[in-house]
Formats: C-alpha cells, sequence, structure tokens
C-alpha cells in the first residue's frame, strides 16, 4: 500500500525539551485507516520470514506489535520495565547519555531456537531495542527483523543495530 505515513504524523518542537522535533504517532492511530495500513505494512515486511513471535518494548511497541502479532496470526510478547511483570524475569541493563535504565522479559516467553521479530513505533539511536534483541537472545531465540514505522536516520540508530535486519516505513532524514 502506497500511503503517505508522514502525513498521519504530527510533528511537535520543542518537546520534550527545547530542541527536540517530536514524531507523535498518536495522530496516525487514531486514524483507523492509516493505522491498519501501517499495521499490515509493517506485518507485511515479517510475514515471509515465518518468525514465531513478534517482541514490542512498552509502550508504544505495544501499539504496533501486538497488532503485528494479530495480522500475522503468532503471539506477542511484551518486554516492560523492572518490575512491571508478574512472573519470573530476565533484566538487561543498558546505557543512556546519562546513567543507565533496564528492560524485562518473562523468563520463559521465549524458548530456545524461536524466530523472533521486534516492533516498535521509532528508530532513534537503537539502545531500547538493542536492549530488547539482547533479552531474546538471552533466552536462546533468534532476532530475525526489527520493524519501525519511524526511523530518525540522522541519530544514527542502525548503527547501534548492525548484524540485524531492519526497516522503517517512515523517514527523517
Amino acid at each position: 500500500m502506497n500511503m503517505n505515513f508522514e502525513k498521519y504524523i504530527r510533528v511537535i518542537e520543542d518537546f520534550p525539551k527545547e530542541g527536540i522535533s517530536f514524531k507523535d504517532v498518536t495522530t496516525l492511530i487514531k486514524d483507523g485507516e492509516a493505522y491498519k495500513a501501517a499495521i499490515k505494512e509493517l506485518a507485511e515486511k515479517i510475514k515471509p520470514l515465518n518468525v514465531d513471535v513478534i517482541v514490542g518494548p512498552e509502550a508504544r511497541g505495544f501499539l504496533f506489535g501486538a497488532p503485528v502479532a494479530y495480522e500475522l496470526g503468532i503471539g506477542f510478547v511484551p518486554v516492560r520495565k523492572p518490575g512491571k511483570l508478574p512472573g519470573e524475569t530476565v533484566k538487561h541493563e543498558y546505557a543512556l547519555e546519562y546513567g543507565t535504565d533496564a528492560l524485562e522479559i518473562h523468563k520463559d516467553a521465549i524458548t530456545k531456537g524461536m524466530k523472533v521479530a521486534l516492533v516498535d513505533d521509532l528508530l532513534a539511536t537503537g539502545g531500547t531495542i538493542l536492549a530488547a534483541a539482547k533479552l531474546v537472545e538471552s533466552l536462546g531465540g533468534e532476532v530475525v527483523h526489527i520493524g519501525f514505522l519511524i526511523e530518525l536516520a540522522f541519530l544514527n540508530g542502525k548503527d547501534t543495530l548492525k548484524g540485524y535486519k531492519t526497516d522503517s516505513i517512515v523517514e527523517y532524514k
């Protein structure tokens, strides 16, 4: 489908702080036709890979990953901030510009040899999605694809994800 998704993404200047040009996906997901088309396009890139499960980091990874999993007829696994998942988890800490952050996944969510695709709304520097990939791999899963609605190419997030097959629908240069 050749939809101009960029026209559905609201850009808010100086949010959350001065100098940032925030890409707001809420305007895309409130439009049923645009949301459905975006999900279909993300799913079409993953379909030929015959993945076992989709993994998405909170919170906006849920908005795109879960419906992609539904579209493909496969399961969805959430990756969350520490303390949010009720079962036994594994954790991966990663560096931020100032300090560290961490993500967790249920220990039994991925089994050895599973083919996994990660889906998120936006690729910026790549730190969060790399942490999610490392969690999947720590449980024996194989990350075969990482898909994004939006890529902020000027932040070079693909450099962080070298060695992974990645793509995006909308690219801001």
